[in-house]
Order: C-alpha cells, then sequence, then structure tokens
C-alpha cells in the first residue's frame, strides 16, 4: 500500500493540526493504521493506531486526551487531530500500515508490525 501523509506545519504552542494519510491502490479497510513521529535526535515513537474498522485505538501516554485518530475506509483515508499542541509534538509525523488477513479487532504499536510507510510530513510547535 502506498501512504501519503499531509497537514503538517508550524504552529504556535495550544494550537491545533489535523494530519491526513491518503492510501492508494489497496481495499483500505484490510489494513491496521499506525501513526508514528521522529523528533530530532529521538527514536521514533509510536503514539497511535486504528484498527481495520476503527473498533479499537491506541494513544501513547505522551499524547492521550490531546490527539484522535480516526480514519474513513470508503475515502481510504486516515487522520490524526491533534490539539493543545506542545513543543514537544515538534516532530516528522509518519503514519504507516499493516496487513491483517481477516477481519479483526486487533491492532499493534509495534514498528516491526508495519510495512509500509509514507514519507512524513513535518509538524513544528513553538513556544
Amino acid at each position: 500500500v502506498q501512504l501519503v501523509e499531509s497537514g503538517g506545519a508550524s504552529v504556535q504552542a495550544g494550537g491545533s493540526l489535523r494530519l491526513s494519510c491518503a492510501a492508494s491502490g489497496v481495499d483500505f479497510g484490510d489494513y491496521v493504521i499506525g501513526w508514528f513521529r521522529q523528533a530530532p535526535g529521538k527514536e521514533r515513537e509510536g503514539i497511535s493506531s486504528i484498527s481495520q474498522r476503527a473498533e479499537n485505538t491506541y494513544y501513547s501516554n505522551s499524547v492521550k486526551g490531546r490527539f484522535t485518530v480516526s480514519r474513513d475506509n470508503a475515502a481510504k483515508m486516515a487522520y490524526l487531530q491533534m490539539d493543545l499542541l506542545k513543543p514537544d509534538d515538534t516532530a516528522i509525523y509518519y503514519c504507516a500500515a499493516y496487513i491483517v488477513a481477516a477481519p479483526s479487532p486487533s491492532l499493534s504499536i509495534l514498528e516491526d508490525e508495519y510495512d509500509s510507510w509514507g514519507q512524513g510530513t513535518p509538524v513544528t510547535v513553538s513556544s
């Protein structure tokens, strides 16, 4: 699956952004979608995941209560709504996907599970 992120920008602390992840060439509903980020000088961090039909979602402690993941399988899109942004949220944000053969509410935030990645979109939060 090919993934393309968009929506990254520079914002002030306390602001909001919505990242989009567009997929092509596949039955999007067969895939678990994850959102990861990599801040300068740090390892990539898994911050959110959503199961095939959005039955389950996951958020890391660093974004829980501020970020919301969603998806529209018909449109082959996933979204990450980011509110109450902090300077620590500054990073390159990636969406990623892996296929689950049978319908399942499962999800994973382990990077090794994901075999398709977008190119990333930068988010900068200034204080």
